[in-house]
């Protein structure tokens, strides 16, 4: 503790001494601070900001970094250049220390070419750059300013094909309205250089295999004007390779469904089947099921674009482990007016069977925590149609963190899943293979069981089954519809603590009454987060849950006025929930997240309330977390003593809204600051649910639970470990008037796994 507290002081008096680090420059150096660039113009420059920051992105070398005024990499290094800088000041030079930066680093002249030369490239012919060392003697620094005299950009009047008979020349000109380039702009070289690749792009897409963005030249016409315009002409270059002007189309296809990459295995054994040729060995993946992936054809052009699809939906069908396309051109002469190439698809396929075990310290959004084990077996290609049979059981004890002996606050639970991942759509009606041009629906056929068994409280035994579909309708956006979802739960062994709080709390009481759930779910999901290099990037996932409205027509009614189905009373409900996130994201890796979540289930028919596995619950590590879990709520409800009540406070109206800077501090970890507001209400009034000032009303935003703090996040590749503390600022249990309570005396402590959101 000495040690670690030792190094804190140094870092913070190194903080403040790096401030004078002229002492340690050479007499004959300046420490170098940066440059600046002043831009005169005879004319208005058109989006000059953008192009000062090009211009300033030439500017070399980088100036050291400065914190608050002060250099402490640069200080680390220079301490660490001593005769014996100690074991501290080298650790401290490895981890921030940087090479000092000197105005003798600085090249003016090539610097001043580099911006002449961007200039050009903009449009600004014979512009004029001249530089001045700025230096100041008593600091030990320099600085350099940059003056650029930038005359008038030259400007498009027209942009036009040149013309020719070949075949190309037509391709070009039916897709140049689609050009970059519009009449007025200025000279711009990059944006030349995109519209070529856009070209190239397009014919790519028409069949033109050999066709490269490098064969085609743009040249300017000045002699036509006075005044400071040009007429641009695009045209192919001489020499062009004859097969790289003539589209190419697709003469044969032959799939290798199980190639072996280090054994370079080609077998001779093949079936036709919808003019492909599938060659393995033996049956290894039948031809029928596997053509669907397959948007390269026999007699269709070169496509760049259905080669890209193919792979991709090859790679999700969860067999294979490699899959290369490759394309083999067939003798073309070079007087033939189309070439022929053949594609040749090497699929390589993954193990059959796999075996996965985990351990795992498990956290819960309940603040449950304790080990688990969990066994897969998989196996793949199980009916030679790319079908994975994933088998899993899970084996757990968890204790509720906090839980001072409190009943219910340790479980015991068993968990055995059986799902069937079909990787087409099993459906009466026939698709057409364009229908779901980007993936192909799965089919997921689930049969699971469930057992938890909370001491001192009850057990909870539950079935499931499930038959449904999922799907990518693109990059970003998932969908997922289970037709049928059917839940049977019996909850058993109750002790006598538990009856007295279920008598005591009709509405939970009533949650538990429904055994059977039987409905449909969809989900959509958008998500934007995996674009890592954009600034501003958003999640959506929103849910539907509807239930009994099939079961209501066989259904039956009981003693107690109850519609059944097989003797067992079923829920009816319908539920709908959006989880709506957006990040900006900064230049230094840090950012800001937020999030608004919004959620409401109604009961209706069979129902007087939400099964308690439909409701909503509010507090905790993901959640709001100056509140412990499930403790917030419904509304200003302010429920018992913790030792004297079973903590699922509920409802079936969820609001939360969260915002989060995220920051690195070092390798590996990150910190963070945030805000949580949120609550559960009940729809329904205190004369239905029993529940004192739980139900939604329009002051709704005076009975949020607020609270703010900071935590540390150690995210390796990831995988993150969170630590958050935080404080109570706004509590609905509180009288009216007193809710504001501020209490930095009492925070609640989050561990988890993941980030919140």
């Amino acid at each position: 503790m000495k040690i670690r507290i030792s190094v804190i002081i140094l870092i913070a008096v190194a903080f403040f001494q790096s401030c004078s680090v002229e002492k340690f420059i050479p007499e004959e150096e300046s420490l170098y601070t940066g440059a600046e660039i002043s831009i005169e113009s005879d004319s208005v420059i058109k989006e000059e900001p953008q192009l000062k920051t090009e211009l300033q992105s030439v500017l070399r070398p980088e100036p050291n970094a400065k914190i608050l005024g002060m250099r402490p990499g640069l200080y680390f290094h220079y301490k660490a250049q001593r005769e014996k800088p100690g074991i501290i000041n080298k650790f401290l030079n490895k981890k921030l220390g940087e090479e000092p930066v000197y105005l003798s680093d600085v090249d003016l002249e090539n610097t001043e070419e580099l911006l002449l030369n961007r200039l050009e490239n903009r449009g600004f012919f014979y512009s004029n750059v001249t530089s001045e060392e700025i230096k100041d003697e008593d600091a030990k620094t320099a600085s350099v300013n940059y003056d650029l005299n930038v005359p008038e950009p030259y400007t498009m009047a027209t942009y036009q094909l040149d013309n020719d008979t070949l075949l190309v020349y037509r391709e070009i000109k039916s897709n140049l309205e689609k050009t970059l380039l519009e009449d007025g702009m200025r000279f711009d070289l990059p944006k030349l250089k995109l519209e070529r690749e856009r070209i190239d792009l397009f014919l790519k897409g028409e069949g033109y295999y050999n066709f490269n963005p490098g064969f085609l030249i743009f040249e300017a016409d000045t002699n036509q004007y006075d005044k400071k315009k040009f007429d641009l002409f695009l045209r192919l270059k001489k020499d062009v390779p004859a097969k790289s002007v003539i589209p190419y189309r697709i003469s044969n296809v032959n799939v290798y469904a199980n190639y072996n990459v280090d054994e370079d295995s080609v077998t001779n054994n093949y079936k036709r089947f919808k003019d492909k040729n599938y060659l393995q060995d033996e049956l290894f993946f039948k031809p029928k099921y596997l053509d669907p992936y397959l948007l390269i054809e026999t007699g269709d052009n070169f496509s760049p674009e259905a080669s890209r699809a193919t792979s991709r939906r090859l790679g999700t069908i969860g067999s294979y482990k490699f899959v290369n396309i490759r394309y083999d051109e067939v003798d073309t002469l070079a007087v033939d007016s189309i070439g022929l190439l053949e594609a040749n698809i090497f699929l390589s396929p993954l193990k059959k069977r796999a075996i996965k075990a985990e351990l795992q310290a498990l956290t819960k959004s309940n603040n449950f925590a304790g080990p688990h084990l969990g066994v897969t077996f998989s196996n793949r290609n199980l009916f030679k149609g790319g079908e994975r049979l994933d088998i899993s059981a899970n084996f757990g004890y968890e204790v509720q963190l906090g839980d001072g002996g409190i009943p219910g606050r340790n479980s015991l639970n068993f968990a055995l899943s059986n799902d069937l991942i079909v990787p087409r759509l099993l459906f009466p009606i026939e698709f057409n293979n364009n229908f779901f041009r980007y993936d192909i629906p799965k089919t997921r056929i689930s049969l699971g069981g469930d057992y938890l068994k909370r001491a001192q409280l009850f057990t909870l035994t539950s079935v499931n089954a499930a038959f449904g579909y999922f799907w990518n309708a693109n990059r970003y956006v998932t969908h997922e519809l289970n037709p049928i979802d059917l839940n049977f739960i019996r909850l058993g062994n109750e002790s006598e603590e538990f009856l007295e709080i279920l008598r005591e709390n009709p509405l939970l009481e009533s949650s538990f009454d429904q055994e059977f759930i039987a409905g449909l779910t969809y989900s959509f999901t958008y998500n934007g987060m995996i674009d890592p290099t954009k600034k501003h990037v958003f999640y959506l996932n929103s849910n539907f849950d509807i239930a009994g409205n099939s079961m209501s027509l066989i259904g039956s009614e009981n003693e107690e006025g109850k519609d059944e189905v097989f003797g067992l009373d079923y829920a009816q409900y319908a539920k709908l929930d959006m989880d709506f996130r957006y990040h900006y994201r900064f230049e230094n890796q840090s950012l800001i997240a937020t999030r608004l979540f919004g959620g409401y289930g109604i009961p209706y028919g069979n129902s007087d309330v939400m099964p308690f596995s439909k409701q909503y619950f509010s507090g905790g590590p993901y959640s709001v977390r100056a509140f412990r879990t499930r403790s917030l709520g419904p509304g200003t409800f302010q429920g018992a003593e913790d030792s004297e009540q079973y903590r699922d406070q509920s409802g079936n109206i969820r609001i939360e809204a969260n915002a989060e800077y995220r920051f690195p501090i070092v390798t590996y970890l990150n910190g963070a600051f945030f805000v949580d507001a949120g609550n559960v209400w009940n729809s329904k009034s205190q004369e239905e649910t029993g529940l004192e000032k739980g139900q939604f009303q329009s002051d709704f935003i005076n009975e949020l639970g607020i609270g703010a703090g900071a935590g540390l996040r150690i995210d390796i590749q990831s995988f993150v470990i969170r630590f958050d503390l935080a404080f109570p600022m706004h509590d609905p249990n509180e009288p009216q008037g007193e809710r504001w309570v501020n209490d930095f005396g009492s925070p609640v402590f989050n561990f988890a796994i993941g980030y919140p959101f």
